[in-house]
């Protein structure tokens, strides 16, 4: 693979400054609240810089999304190795997870709320590139259970479980944060929830490290 130019460094270092700042504000105001000033003034760069990365409010909406699927498929992918144990993957899987809560929640409420309205901008992203990784790594949990690796269990359900049971923390962290008594989720915060995910979950499908 070649050496990305430094005009091809910068360009990707201003498109993600875009992109964060956009997750923000898509957040905060939704789609039809948002304007392409307001993501301008958010990301500290003028209006006309950023048209000329994302030339529209809608191209910069299925921006964001995209990019969420992508970082999503790209820290999440199941390790398919057979010197690595279930338990292991699974574990690095949630951890993982966990962490896109933590360092993208603006971006994960933006996709909650373009999923909860049915997909109109994302579905066909998330058919051509999601469901594949989806369908293959179900096929390795089946493999996991008829090896005797992992209690039976429907791997559809259990990606389900695990989806909303870590996104909870980025989509729901004002909830939590309540009931914590605390301003803002720290590192522990995420850190002992991820704990409990993996231990809940390795118990439940009787995985052994």
């Amino acid at each position: 693979m070649a050496t990305p130019t430094k005009t091809q460094t910068n360009r990707a270092k201003t498109e993600a400054k875009i992109l964060r700042a956009a997750e923000k504000v898509f957040a905060q105001k939704g789609f039809s609240g948002t304007s392409m000033d307001a993501v301008a003034k958010e990301s500290g760069l003028s209006k006309q810089n950023i048209l000329y990365y994302f030339p529209g409010k809608d191209v910069l909406y299925q921006a964001v999304l995209e990019n969420m699927i992508d970082l999503w498929l790209e820290k999440m992918k199941f390790n398919d190795s057979p010197d690595v144990s279930p338990a292991e993957v699974i574990t690095d899987y949630i951890r993982q997870k966990i962490a896109l809560s933590r360092d993208y929640p603006n971006g994960s409420k933006v996709f909650a709320h373009e999923i909860i309205n049915g997909a109109p901008v994302l579905k066909p992203y998330l058919m051509e590139h999601l469901k594949p990784a989806f369908e293959k790594d179900i096929v390795l949990i089946e493999r996991w259970v008829d090896a005797g690796l992992i209690r039976p269990i429907d791997p559809k359900h259990l990606f389900f479980t695990i989806w909303a049971s870590t996104q909870t923390y980025a989509d729901f962290s004002v909830q939590i944060q309540l009931l914590l008594g605390k301003n803002k989720l720290e590192q522990e915060d995420f850190d002992q929830a991820a704990d409990f995910l993996c231990q809940f979950v390795l118990n439940a499908l009787n995985a052994q490290h």
